[in-house]
């Protein structure tokens, strides 16, 4: 299963990436100035709104940009036991992600799709690039 160290060494191979401090201190990574994934401990309403359903208080969770609601249902939907969310992100294109209950292969789809989501569509370009040209 995952660690924060397989969500740093995930992001430091996408270009244009860097940590930053988040809110509280916590770690959250940008590309090209732009949150993608970010460390994401619940807060109190969030243990209240998921009950037992809530993870322990210091299970690893990660928040993860993904493209869209839907895509945000797909993965609620697939594996409930790795993913959640909150009242707080409804409306919004985010997934939490309990690290300790996602294979490392699973959460390097997830990093780079949400990668995706908030790179330029220049660096895209030629990213994309070199991949054809390989």
């Amino acid at each position: 299963m995952a660690t924060w160290e397989d969500v740093r060494r995930l992001v430091a191979a996408l270009p244009d990436t860097d940590e930053h401090p988040s809110y509280g201190g916590l770690p959250s990574w940008r590309v090209h100035g732009k949150g993608f994934v970010w460390e994401r401990p619940l807060r109190g309403a969030d243990r209240a709104a998921l009950g037992a359903a809530a993870p322990d208080e210091d299970d690893p969770v990660l928040g993860v940009q993904v493209a869209d609601e839907g895509v945000k249902a797909t993965l609620l939907a697939a594996d409930p036991d790795a993913f959640l969310t909150t009242p707080h992100f409804d409306g919004y294109a985010v997934v939490l992600v309990r690290l300790d209950r996602i294979p490392v292969e699973e959460l390097a789809e997830l990093v780079e799709d949400a990668w995706r989501v908030r790179a330029p569509k220049r660096l895209l370009a030629e990213v994309d690039s070199r991949h054809t040209r390989s």
